[in-house]
C-alpha cells in the first residue's frame, strides 16, 4: 500500500477517500460498527458525514468547518 500524500479531492481516487476515512476514523484501534464513540458531540454517525468526501463532493477541511459551525456561538 503506497503512502498518500495529499489528501485533497483532486489528489485522490475515491478508493484512496475511503482508506482515508476508515484509517482516520479507526484511530483507537477498533472499527466503528456499532461504537458511536465519536458521536458524542451529537455530530451523528460518523461514516455518513464524511460520505461528501468520499464521494468527492466537498473537502475534509469544508465538511468539518460546516461541523464547527454548529457549536460556535455568534
Amino acid at each position: 500500500m503506497s503512502e498518500i500524500k495529499s489528501i485533497l479531492i483532486k489528489d485522490t481516487t475515491k478508493e484512496e477517500r475511503i482508506r482515508i476515512v476508515q484509517q482516520s476514523l479507526y484511530s483507537c484501534g477498533t472499527e466503528c460498527e456499532f461504537c458511536n464513540g465519536c458521536d458524542n458531540l451529537g455530530g451523528g454517525i460518523t461514516d455518513h458525514f464524511y460520505q461528501p468526501y468520499i464521494d468527492g463532493e466537498k473537502e475534509i477541511s469544508q465538511l468539518n468547518a460546516e461541523y464547527q459551525k454548529k457549536f460556535v456561538k455568534g
